[in-house]
């Protein structure tokens, strides 16, 4: 089964700027959290004047100026939300407003491995991918003038199930090195 990826803003910024966080809305693409958006201007949806368009990032759309999604993880169950406790089910569905903040150098953020496009390797970078991917990419170098967050330790993260047992799944803690 694949599941979606999840994110944890251990220490942001964004946590104590209201500046850098904005709501956001894509009227096609459904977006996991932690994947990288580019915002391209308020929306033309009647209803939504403080609502940001949200595109993926791509060579198309240039690749500086990354936003990452982040919305409380409540999964929508038919019409109903918060009656799956596996926060793995979760994504930021198209036409729902979502929320998205501005990383900063030296943010701290930790991310499941569902949310990285590739395979860790040698590589100790993650870039935001320009090939059309929403997920950032695990990269050997920072790349140029992009988002880029260094590895600073391999974790896990506890997701709920229910159940009386734990279940940990595979993350990533990282550190923003270059917006």
């Amino acid at each position: 089964m694949a599941y979606h990826g999840v994110i944890i803003p251990n220490a942001i910024a964004a946590q104590n700027v209201d500046a850098w966080i904005r709501s956001a809305y894509s009227a096609s693409v459904d977006f996991d959290n932690g994947n990288a958006v580019i915002l391209t201007g308020l929306s033309a949806v009647a209803g939504q004047g403080e609502v940001w368009t949200a595109v993926a990032a791509e060579n198309s759309t240039g690749i500086t100026g990354v936003w990452l999604a982040y919305e409380p993880e409540l999964v929508w169950t038919g019409s109903y939300r918060g009656l799956d406790p596996d926060v793995r089910n979760f994504y930021n569905a198209a036409t729902r407003v979502f929320t998205v903040f501005k990383p900063q150098i030296g943010d701290i953020i930790t991310l499941t491995a569902d949310a990285i496009n590739g395979t860790i390797g040698a590589n100790t970078f993650l870039n935001c991918n320009d090939t059309g991917k929403k997920e950032l990419a695990w990269a050997a170098t920072i790349g140029s003038a992009q988002f880029a967050a260094k590895l600073l330790a391999t974790t896990y993260i506890s997701i709920g199930s229910g159940a009386i047992a734990s279940h940990q799944v595979l993350a990533y803690q990282f550190q923003v090195v270059a917006v």
